[in-house]
C-alpha cells in the first residue's frame, strides 16, 4: 500500500490551456456569470467553485483568457483588499478579541503572531506588485496584549 500524504486532495488542473470541448460556453457568457455572482456577493474563490461545481466550467481563464479578478478589476467590482490578505485580517482580529477576554491563553497569542507575520509577508508581496499602495499599514493587535 503505498504511502498516504496528509491533508492533500491530490487534485491537479487541466493540461490544455484551451478550454474543453464539452464546456459550450462562450466567453461573454463566462464573463457575465462572474459578474453576476459577484453582484450576488460571492469572493473570487467561490465564484470558482460555483462555476466549477453548478456550471461545468473548469477554469474561467482558459475560456476568456482574463481571470476572474480581471473580470471583477475590468466592471469595477474588485475587492479593495485581496481576498487571502482580507481573510487574514478577520482572522487575527476574531483572534485578538478572543485575546482580550483570555488573556492567559498563549498558544493563541503565539497564533496571533504567525498570522500578523503572514499578514507583513502578503502586504509587502502586495505593496511590491502595485495592489496595495505604497502607505498601507497593518495596525497589529497583539501591542496591546504583548
Amino acid at each position: 500500500m503505498p504511502k498516504q500524504e496528509k491533508g492533500k486532495s491530490h487534485s491537479t488542473r487541466p493540461v490544455s490551456k484551451r478550454p474543453p470541448n464539452w464546456c459550450k460556453y462562450q466567453p461573454e457568457e463566462v464573463e457575465a456569470l462572474v459578474i453576476k455572482l459577484a453582484k450576488d456577493g460571492n469572493p473570487p474563490s467561490r465564484i470558482g467553485v460555483i462555476l466549477r461545481d453548478q456550471y461545468a466550467i473548469p477554469l474561467v481563464k482558459s475560456i476568456t483568457g482574463k481571470t476572474i479578478t480581471e473580470i471583477l478589476k475590468e466592471s469595477g467590482l474588485a475587492l479593495t483588499i485581496p481576498e487571502d490578505l482580507g481573510n487574514l485580517l478577520k482572522k487575527a482580529s476574531r483572534l485578538a478579541v478572543h485575546l482580550e477576554k483570555n488573556k492567559k491563553d498563549l498558544h493563541n497569542k503565539r497564533a496571533l503572531q504567525l498570522i500578523e507575520a503572514r499578514i507583513h509577508k502578503l502586504s509587502r508581496y502586495y505593496k511590491r506588485e502595485g495592489i496595495l499602495p505604497p502607505n498601507w499599514k497593518y495596525e497589529p493587535k497583539i501591542a496591546s496584549l504583548g
